[in-house]
């Protein structure tokens, strides 16, 4: 999203601001790394792998999933505009590249990250009031933020393993 220069302290996306040792003018205050990568094993077995590079010439997000019954990739990440956003489906083992089994849009949202921002806020206060469970709970956002940072910590301190400390305990 471009934002402007009377933000102070706010980050730019811009599509000339390429390539990545050539950037400017980017926002002082910004304190993650390039490039971060944090592999997971679950409770219940599942591995799980989540990676992020500021580096990547394509300007969205790529979200992978791998099951024992095939894979879902989303395709782009803005719903509507320039890029269309669609979930590819991949559910038979073949050669070669191919473009999935099947394709499904994604439905045209306002708002920021494609329409997602806004509807994450109503669900959250619709959980407020109402208690109806949006799928997720908040023992799932408490365990998405501590692996979050202890990925960090992780990278910060020569990447180090940790465990999500049970409820109560203390944190690196």
């Amino acid at each position: 999203n471009r934002r402007p220069e009377s933000q102070p302290g706010v980050a730019r996306f811009e599509i000339g601001n390429w390539p990545p040792l050539a950037q400017t003018n980017l926002s002082p205050i910004i304190d993650v790394e390039d490039q971060s990568m944090v592999l997971m094993q679950l409770a219940n077995g599942v591995q799980a792998s989540y990676q992020q590079c500021h580096y990547t010439p394509d300007g969205w997000r790529n979200y992978c999933v791998i099951g024992d019954a095939g894979r879902l990739e989303n395709w782009g990440d803005y719903s509507g505009g320039e890029t269309i956003c669609s979930v590819r489906v991949y559910d038979k083992r073949r050669s070669g590249w191919y473009n999935g089994d099947e394709e499904v849009p994604v439905p045209v949202a306002e708002g920021s990250h494609g329409g997602a921002d806004p509807r994450i806020v109503a669900d959250f206060l619709r959980f407020t009031r109402t208690g109806v469970n949006t799928g997720a709970t908040p023992w799932d956002a408490r365990q998405s933020v501590a692996v979050g940072y202890l990925a960090t910590a992780s990278m910060r301190n020569g990447n180090i393993p940790f465990d999500v400390p049970k409820m109560g305990q203390a944190a690196v």
